[in-house]
């Protein structure tokens, strides 16, 4: 058993005139999930990151809900209910298109010796059901440690991670070593929480992230993509990569770009102006509830190096360049390849939209990228401080333009929707069955 786990004090329980959490704050499908489970028998918290951002006066984005109720004994509970899962059985409950996930508490019946060796085999096989301050001690962070319960309106903490939320501290729960060897990912989600919260990582943790960053190779690469694309919403890009690129995680994932912010002024380098950039671009997106795509986080990141000819030195072009160093990312990341197509078109569009548009040149405000581009763009001259005059003539003609209008550039369709066909030209098949009109979804693309 962990070490951790072996308390003698009870938990820490801050009630309800002493803390700001309202049940006005909370979604109420939410409530809904936790009064209907309350009114059946089972204990039923509030849990994790929806706590801690209550506590911290922000606006959570997910809700999610702990209980004793097994995965079957909630799915009876609610006929919008749907188990996932095969490792560890969760219940998500639909409320239209969102989803309440409701988990039931973990325990652990291991030894470190036992996961550990686990670990190095693979992932951690452990699906006991067990207590709340079990549940609690088996999170990441002791600020993701707490719990909210709807009957008495107090917040339980079983962690400490009370008292490291009133001093902005991240800290991981146990021994820092073992839970970054047992699941590496821990490191990059310190990393995100410390640059979105404002936190300051604490000195042990920090330490075992120096050592052990290179067991972020070790972890499953779909799940390490989806933490890096989580690091930039909140205007929180430009941090976020200052720490993976001092704890050598960036090295890790992405050798090239760290070595070009090693050789171009580290801290002073070049990527920070355009990463700083992207989160002006990203705080404005979000007050006006969106969002910027993947494919645009991805280019601005690598904007530098390319501009740069990949940092080599041997003359290559921005062409190659771009290519090389988003394939590297790409391959190594197990990339979405629709985010990674339409970040080199991104990239390259810097090329076509710094001319003002011209006739039998004006293609490209139609492409299913040219609002991305537009993005892109504003990003790029925002941080070399040039003039975004022509950006505008392009935004200008994309709004303006009809079906059918223009100068050529644009496709003629008859009222179904079909090509013109000219004189004994014949329609070209495309390859492989895919459908020209019909460009294929980007999967993924808006990972937050």
């Amino acid at each position: 058993m962990f070490d951790f786990l072996k308390r003698k004090k009870g938990p820490v329980v801050r009630e309800r005139p002493d803390h700001c959490i309202s049940r006005r704050d909370i979604d109420p499908d939410a409530l809904k999930v936790l009064y209907r489970l309350s009114s059946l028998g089972y204990v039923a918290y509030l849990v994790g990151g929806g706590v801690r951002d209550l506590l911290l006066g922000r606006k959570p984005k997910d809700f999610d809900v702990g209980t004793d109720a097994r995965p079957n004994e909630v799915r009876r509970a609610f006929r919008n209910c749907f188990l996932v899962g095969r490792r560890f059985r969760l219940a998500h409950i639909k409320f239209g298109q969102k989803i309440i996930e409701t988990t039931t508490f973990r325990g652990t019946a291991a030894t470190v010796g036992e996961i550990l060796e686990q670990a190095a085999e693979g992932p951690v096989e452990d699906n006991t059901f067990g207590t709340p301050e079990e549940d609690a001690n088996r999170r990441d962070f002791t600020v993701n440690g707490l719990f909210y319960d709807i009957k008495t309106f107090s917040v339980i903490d079983y962690v400490g991670g009370l008292k490291d939320l009133d001093r902005k501290i991240l800290r991981t729960i146990g021994d820092p070593m073992v839970r970054f060897r047992v699941d590496p990912v821990r490191m990059m989600r310190a990393v995100k929480f410390a640059s979105r919260l404002g936190f300051k990582i604490e000195p042990k943790t920090e330490k075992a992230m120096h050592k052990l960053h290179s067991c972020i190779l070790n972890a499953a690469m779909p799940r390490v993509c989806e933490e890096v694309f989580r690091l930039f919403p909140y205007g929180a890009g430009e941090a976020a990569f200052r720490m993976m690129w001092d704890f050598g995680l960036l090295g890790d994932l992405m050798p090239d770009l760290s070595r070009h912010i090693d050789e171009t002024g580290g801290k002073n380098a070049p990527i920070w102006k355009y990463l700083r950039a992207l989160d002006a671009e990203t705080l404005r997106a979000e007050e006006a509830g969106g969002t910027v795509s993947n494919a645009v986080r991805l280019a601005t990141l690598f904007t530098a190096l390319v501009k740069d000819g990949g940092g080599s030195g041997d003359g290559r072009s921005a062409h190659q360049a771009m290519h090389q160093a988003l394939s590297a990312a790409s391959q190594t990341l197990r990339m979405p390849k629709a985010v990674y197509f339409s970040a080199s078109v991104l990239i390259d569009s810097v090329r076509r939209l710094s001319r003002p548009p011209q006739a039998g040149r004006t293609r490209f405000a139609y492409c299913r990228d040219f609002p991305d581009a537009l993005v892109y763009n504003r990003i790029v001259c925002e941080a070399e401080g040039r003039s975004a005059a022509c950006l505008e003539q392009w935004a200008a003609l994309s709004r303006s333009a009809a079906p059918g209008d223009g100068d050529g550039d644009r496709p003629r369709r008859n009222r179904r929707g079909r090509r013109r066909r000219g004189g004994s030209s014949s329609r070209i098949a495309p390859e492989n069955g895919a459908q020209p009109d019909n460009p294929s979804p980007e999967a993924n693309e808006n990972v937050q």
